[in-house]
């Protein structure tokens, strides 16, 4: 059976163990455990996991900027895809978006991963093609 709670920071180590095997190449130092603390803080009861037998087995980081909602770092274990934990993962993360009174949800999705912009799409999110992503780092 499985169970969507909110992630915390104590999960962390468990999680990011986890985006290892599935988010890798989109892990930075915003990804460090004092930043997701901060993140989990400022979105509190947002990001979610899903736990099987008490292992976490898939996670969203959920936020919003008070205007629009962000999902990021939306990952299932390969050996528990297929079993709609991540549309599970996915409706509560919007579930709580939408209760903080955001009607408008954002996910950025890499332009080679075609299993992740099938999900969305068959999930309901379209794409744009209006807008680029411009990204500064200091």
């Amino acid at each position: 059976m499985v169970t969507i709670r909110p992630m915390t920071i104590q999960d962390y180590d468990e999680v990011f163990a986890m985006w290892q095997i599935t988010t890798k190449r989109a892990l930075s130092s915003a990804d460090e455990k004092s930043q997701i603390e901060r993140y989990l803080k400022r979105n509190e009861g947002l990001s979610q996991v899903a736990v099987v037998d008490g292992k976490i087995v898939g996670t969203v980081l959920a936020g919003h900027d008070g205007r629009r909602g962000f999902i990021h770092h939306m990952a299932v274990l390969p050996e528990f895809r297929r079993r709609h934990i991540g549309h599970a993962l996915a409706e509560k993360a919007i579930e709580k978006i939408t209760g903080e009174g955001i009607e408008k949800t954002h996910i950025f999705c890499y332009q080679n991963n075609e299993t992740g912009q099938q999900f969305w799409k068959d999930f309901g999110f379209e794409k744009r093609d209006d807008v680029f992503v411009f990204s500064y780092q200091s």
